[in-house]
C-alpha cells in the first residue's frame, strides 16, 4: 500500500501549505477528506482493497480540531513524517493517529473521540 496521510479538519490554507509543503520531499500521499467522508472507514478511506465501504451519509458536525491518520508507514518514515509536520511551524496538531487493524473500521467521528479521550487522560 501507498504510504499515505489522511488529513481531516484541514487547517487554513496558509498551515495546509506548510504541512504539503513539509510532506513532498518525503513524497508521501496527503490525502484531505471532506466532512461528507467521515462516515466512511478509515480503512476504506486508505485505500485498504478488503473493506467494504458504508452507505451511510455524513451529516453531523465538523471535527472539532484537526486529525491526522498516518497510513502504511514504517516507523522510520512515521518518524520522518512527524519531524517534518512539527518543522513546519504549521501545528501544534495533538489529534495524531496510526492506521491499525482495530481502528481501521472505525469512522472519523469514532477515532477523533477516542484520540481525544487519550490525549485529555495524559494531560490530567
Amino acid at each position: 500500500m501507498k504510504e499515505t496521510i489522511l488529513l481531516f479538519n484541514a487547517p487554513a490554507k496558509e498551515d495546509l501549505l506548510k504541512i504539503e509543503m513539509a510532506l513532498f520531499p518525503l513524497h508521501i500521499r496527503l490525502k484531505k477528506i471532506s466532512s461528507e467522508d467521515y462516515s466512511q472507514p478509515l480503512g476504506v478511506l486508505a485505500g485498504m482493497k478488503d473493506m467494504e465501504p458504508s452507505e451511510a451519509q455524513y451529516d453531523g458536525p465538523e471535527l472539532p480540531g484537526t486529525m491526522f491518520v498516518f497510513c502504511f508507514l514504517s516507523d522510520s518514515r512515521l518518524n520522518q513524517a512527524l519531524a517534518a509536520l512539527r518543522k513546519c511551524g504549521a501545528g501544534p496538531f495533538p489529534y495524531k493517529a496510526i492506521l491499525t487493524p482495530t481502528n481501521s473500521t472505525w469512522t472519523a467521528p469514532d477515532c477523533f473521540d477516542e484520540i481525544r479521550r487519550e490525549h485529555e487522560a495524559l494531560h490530567k
